[in-house]
């Protein structure tokens, strides 16, 4: 079961706007639909389900995530419910939701109690969607962060969930979790993969490989600071990064 760490999404345009504007160009409606955000983190695709008028709990299993996405609702008069539960058990009430959401989480759950949990919760003919988003290697400064981190560990650091051990992967998922599906009850409606890019300083940029990289999370801050000075030298104090996302979507209907 995954717990995720703080601070899991630093950005708010990680998760780009063209994401549900795709869903709903494929019949994804959110409006007045009862929806569990599994491992909401501090709740940042929870609060943009909102804003699109869903009826919306987020579930996450970190109490520190919580606590801060309860506070960041509180602060933006958001009445969003957040409760302490996992993908293997929610708490919440059988047959209920008319869709289930997972975000950039899905590599960490036991994933078969996961499915059986989700398709207790879900309606009849429910859906479930499971989104991904990493940054596109290549792009200059996403490469020096990415040699700064694994200088200052002395080691290579793998992607979250290290899809890339993962055998045979389509648009980054694991062959075998569309088997999984499968077998548990969820038929494939939909794949897709978005392209769009993410702005970052320095130091956000660094934030973003530390988290999506399996770093150790000890101190996390205090090296993320000392590491941005490489970047700064290399690129400027001021400088600015449109990084290449990848965003990947698939929609499952429960049967």
């Amino acid at each position: 079961m995954a717990v995720a760490k703080a601070g899991q999404v630093r950005s708010q345009n990680e998760i780009p706007a063209g994401l549900f504007e795709s869903l709903n160009l494929r019949g994804i409606n959110f409006d007045g639909k009862k929806i569990a955000d599994i491992c909401s983190g501090i709740g940042t695709f929870t609060r943009k389900l909102r804003l699109r008028k869903a009826d919306v709990i987020g579930v996450e299993p970190s109490e520190d995530l919580l606590e801060k996405a309860k506070e960041i609702s509180r602060a933006r008069f958001e009445h969003i419910p957040f409760v302490n539960g996992t993908a293997e058990h929610t708490g919440l009430e059988s047959s209920s939701y008319d869709l289930v959401t997972v975000y950039k989480a899905w590599h960490g759950f036991n994933r078969e109690l996961a499915l059986k949990e989700i398709k207790r919760i879900l309606m009849p003919m429910g859906k479930l969607i499971v989104s991904d988003a990493e940054f596109l290697r290549g792009n200059e400064a996403v490469e020096a962060a990415i040699k700064a981190c694994e200088s200052f560990y002395g080691k290579t650091l793998w992607p979250a969930g290290s899809k890339a051990k993962s055998g045979q992967l389509i648009n980054s998922f694991p062959v075998k979790w569309f088997a999984e599906w499968k077998k548990n009850g969820f038929e494939l409606r939909d794949f897709y993969k978005l392209d769009y890019s993410v702005t970052f300083s320095n130091e956000m940029l660094l934030n973003e490989v530390l988290a999506s990289y399996n770093a150790p999370a000890e101190n996390t801050k205090e090296i993320s600071l000392a590491l941005t000075q490489d970047l700064d030298n290399q690129f400027g104090s001021s400088a600015s990064h449109a990084v290449p996302y990848a965003s990947y979507v698939c929609i499952l209907d429960s049967y």
